[in-house]
Order: structure tokens, then C-alpha cells, then sequence
């Protein structure tokens, strides 16, 4: 589900990547109001310090990282940003593996680094082929959008952690309403945004282009029915099955499963093109995936495990 997210980016190309993150999460928030219901109980225990908590993940695991995974994709294409992001197994292991190792245990080195390595040499497989066609101002705009994946990288390495800190420190919590809960801030979040990009659209500030029709722009039908499936199945129904697992599992552990997204996000970048990855492009997967199942084979040491 969460593979979606690469889609709407190359469906809706000539939308601004700031408008596409307050789309999905305007649905996103709207979707949740009728959710609320269903987990009305477990809403109202949540503290002050707990809405706050989701107001920050909504922030920046939510606007921030899709707005930067949407400009980058539309910088560099699918490919590139798929593989980037491709790392976040690896990267979330590393960052947490230290902090949480009392709450979760610690994976052994000897297991993360081949694991790295095995990253890397995907990421360059991957993008042999997108850079050997690319020249010129082309090449610069795909060094833009890798660097632009970057920041998407360190949000959603943010996210996780700290998500997965409140889920683990309220086990008695129901992951759903947690899931809800973060899509109930976000409405107001994407409201706020939505004035924003009116106001700089106003004042000819960078971001949206001044003949850019807001709010809906040029395909005003695709790009709400677009918003909504997503806002659905990636942003409620994605969170709902990763809360799910983040109060189940390891830090370290339930990381590395998200190299699924990666996968699916280049199945869909490819189908949009209308062809089969090259063979390097389908090395550059085995790698990635090989990198994952071998971090996998590290036992955490001093944790309770799953």
C-alpha cells in the first residue's frame, strides 16, 4: 500500500510536489473523521502530550517526507528515489540499533555491514542505467532529486523510531486509533498548508506556478479520486498495518520489512513505463532484497524479541 505514494507524482506531473503532500493529507484527515468513530473510546484517553506527539509524526513523517519524495521523484524519476529509500531497512537498523538495544536488543555488526554494502551496490545498479541517458540539465535535476531524497530519508528514519517508542510505550493502546489519531491532526495541518500555497502562489514566491489553478488544478477529477485512494490505502490503511507491527516487533527488525515498499514502488514505476527493469536494474533488487534477508539472520542479543 504504501508503494502508492511513488505513483501519484508521475500520474499528476505538472502538480506541484506541495500540493500533492497537502492532497494526500487533507484525504488523509478527512478519510479519519468518520474512522474516529469506530475508535472513539480510545481517542479520548489520549493526554495533551499524546496529540502533541502525533502532531509531530504527522509533520514530519507525513508532510515533510512526502513533500520531499514527491519533488524528488518528479526531479529524478521513480527508479533513483525507489532505491534511496530502499535503504531505510538498513538505515532505521543502524540508527536504532544503539538506542533501543536495552528495550530490543542489538543486531551484531558483522551482520549490518554486509547488509550495507549489499545496499550500496544495489542503489548503483539500479541507477547505471537512469544516469547512462541522462546529459546536461537533466543530470543536474537528477542530482537534485537524489539529494532531495536524502531529506526524505531522514524523516522517515525519524518517524519509525519515535512511532514506534509510543506504540511500544502504550501496548495497551490500540494501533488503529493510533493510525486515526494521526490522520485526525493532519486535517488541520493540511488546511493551514493549503492557505499557505495560496498566499505564496499570491506573492509569486517559488513553489506554484503563478497560471497554476488552485486548489484542484487541470485535472481536478484525477487528482481527487488520486488523493483519496491513497489517502485510504496509504495513509490510514498503510500506518494502520505498520503500528500494527511497530508494537509487535523490534525496532531494528520490523525496519527491515519495509524494503517491500521499495519493491513495490519500482513494480510500479516500471508498469507506468510500460516495460521490464534491464537485467542490472533486476540485480540491483536481488541486492536490496539479499541485503535485507541477510540483516535478517542477525539475532537481536539482549532484547525480548518478537
Amino acid at each position: 500500500m504504501w508503494g502508492l505514494v511513488f505513483v501519484a507524482p508521475l500520474l499528476l506531473p505538472q502538480y506541484p510536489p506541495a500540493l500533492l503532500a497537502v492532497g494526500r493529507y487533507l484525504a488523509f484527515g478527512l478519510i479519519c473523521l468518520p474512522l474516529a468513530l469506530l475508535d472513539r473510546d480510545a481517542l479520548r484517553t489520549l493526554t495533551p502530550a499524546d496529540w502533541w506527539q502525533a502532531a509531530r509524526l504527522s509533520l514530519v513523517g507525513n508532510f515533510l517526507y512526502y513533500l520531499a519524495l514527491a519533488a524528488a521523484i518528479q526531479r529524478a524519476g521513480n527508479p533513483l528515489v525507489s532505491a534511496i529509500i530502499g535503504t531505510l531497512p538498513v538505515v532505521i537498523a543502524l540508527a536504532s540499533n544503539r538506542r533501543n538495544a536495552r528495550r530490543d536488543g542489538a543486531l551484531p555488526a558483522s551482520r549490518l555491514a554486509p547488509s550495507l554494502l549489499a545496499m550500496l551496490l544495489g542503489i548503483a545498479c539500479v541507477n547505471h542505467t537512469e544516469l547512462a541517458q541522462l546529459q546536461g540539465d537533466a543530470l543536474g535535476r537528477y542530482v537534485e532529486g537524489g539529494l532531495i531524497a536524502l531529506l526524505a530519508l531522514a524523516c522517515w528514519t525519524w518517524y519509525p523510531i519515535r512511532n514506534a517508542d509510543w506504540l511500544r510505550a502504550h501496548a495497551d493502546r490500540p494501533p488503529r486509533a493510533w493510525a486515526t489519531a494521526q490522520g485526525l491532526v493532519s486535517l488541520p495541518m493540511s488546511l493551514a498548508g493549503l492557505l499557505l500555497l495560496g498566499l505564496v502562489q499570491r506573492l509569486g514566491l517559488p513553489g506554484i506556478p503563478a497560471d497554476f489553478v488552485l486548489p484542484l488544478g487541470p485535472q481536478p477529477l484525477d487528482f481527487v479520486a488520486l488523493m483519496l485512494a491513497i489517502g485510504l490505502f496509504a495513509s490510514w490503511g498503510g500506518t494502520l498495518c505498520w503500528n500494527e507491527a511497530s508494537q509487535r516487533l523490534p525496532t531494528t527488525l520490523v525496519g527491515q520489512l519495509i524494503v517491500f515498499e521499495t519493491l513495490a514502488a519500482l513494480a510500479y514505476g516500471y508498469a507506468l513505463r510500460g516495460q521490464w527493469p534491464p537485467p542490472l536494474a533486476l540485480t540491483g533488487v536481488a541486492l536490496l532484497v539479499g541485503g535485507v534477508l541477510w540483516a535478517l539472520r542477525g539475532k537481536a542479543g539482549t532484547g525480548k524479541g518478537a
